[in-house]
């Protein structure tokens, strides 16, 4: 599912039009998006929580040559997924 089709599948099941949908669901994205990367959390209770994590410098082997190669640490966006989404996926 595409970003689209969220956005009309929220649209029928709430009655609100797709461009109410749309600004609620770009604000929601940016909310989340930049609470992370200040390095708060989002907790979703059901659903899920967003957390900043951070990734050290390590070894890598570049793919096409084998030889090796020195990554930097960089920071990563970490998804714990709740107990109700899990068991919903589970319980397909």
């Amino acid at each position: 599912m595409n970003k689209q089709e969220l956005i009309d599948l929220v649209s029928e099941e709430t009655e609100a039009s797709r461009a109410s949908v749309n600004k609620v669901l770009d604000a929601a994205l940016h909310t989340i998006k930049s609470a992370v990367a200040e390095g708060d959390s989002v907790q979703l209770i059901g659903f899920g929580s967003f957390a900043a994590g951070e990734r050290a410098a390590r070894t890598g082997r570049n793919p096409k040559t084998g030889e090796p190669i020195e990554l930097a640490a960089s920071r990563t966006v970490k998804f714990t997924a709740g107990k109700a989404f899990k068991d919903s996926v589970n319980a397909k």
